[in-house]
């Protein structure tokens, strides 16, 4: 299939999801159909279309190289038209595209304006750090954020700001293609706006992390952001992501030693 014929499909299934309340529909028979005359354009649609339960499996299909059209949209995208005027590259997401377990943040910072991946600044760090705890390298899992864009700041000001309600939602639908093309058996959400961003919900960490929550089927482990814990040297807080992530460990299936269950970040 061309280029031209897919971005087609893709423009027509984003038009089918948006003009209606229902996901596209096709039956199983059409789909193994649909995979053996053309894997590409099967799995565009099961990634665009179908619920987990109902996908497909995946078998030789590569994962990246379906990632790559979503990533040239977002490199082109313009529907926020001050972040594009104000951002110096799109931050798309990196890791492993056929990663068992997806971390979400809220937007990129200032250092990840600058580098194009997230999670590179002492926030990135601090992932890295709880990652390594975990047994796990960057690359053995993805990363994304809810914006591909650094929210834009006043000038002379620092720091950055969390993305708006509108934002989140314009940008959200980047964010749903990479989790449908990646199908990681977890999800964890990073902090309270990426929760939002992702759920559509609100409410207070106290209330939110430490408990399994689920997104269109996926176990979805919510806890604070790595930058929280910068701010809040407290012990108790750290130990709190921790128990998280052991979690998430247990829920991978993956084994915990005697080490890992007593460690402090």
């Amino acid at each position: 299939m061309t280029e031209p014929a897919l971005d087609f499909v893709i423009a027509a299934l984003e038009k089918m999801r948006e003009s209606s309340d229902r996901a596209p529909r096709a039956s199983r028979t059409v789909l193994v159909r649909l995979q053996t005359a053309n894997p590409v354009a099967a799995s565009l649609w099961e990634a665009h279309a179908l619920p987990a339960g109902r996908r497909l499996q995946p078998g030789a299909l590569n994962k990246g190289k379906l990632l790559e059209p979503i990533r040239e949209r977002v490199r082109a995208c313009t529907k926020c038209a001050h972040l594009a005027c104000s951002r110096t590259q799109t931050v798309f997401g990196v890791g492993n595209p056929d990663a068992d377990l997806m971390f979400i943040g809220e937007a990129p910072g200032v250092d990840e304006d600058k580098q194009g991946e997230p999670f590179v600044g002492r926030a990135g760090q601090l992932l890295t750090r709880i990652l390594k705890a975990m047994n796990f390298a960057r690359e053995d899992v993805y990363i994304a954020n809810i914006l591909k864009c650094r929210p834009d700041t006043p000038p002379g000001t620092f720091g950055n700001r969390a993305p708006t309600p509108t934002e989140m939602q314009t940008c959200r639908p980047y964010l749903v293609e990479q989790i449908e093309i990646i199908q990681p058996k977890i999800l964890v959400a990073l902090g309270a706006v990426a929760v939002e961003g992702l759920l559509g919900m609100r409410g207070t960490m106290r209330e939110l992390r430490g408990r399994w929550h689920a997104y269109n089927g996926v176990p979805l482990m919510i806890t604070y952001h790595p930058a929280y814990l910068l701010r809040n040297q407290a012990p108790s807080e750290k130990r709190k992501v921790w128990e998280d992530m052991l979690q998430v460990l247990e829920r991978l299936e993956q084994p915990i030693t005697e080490r890992q269950r007593n460690y402090f970040l």
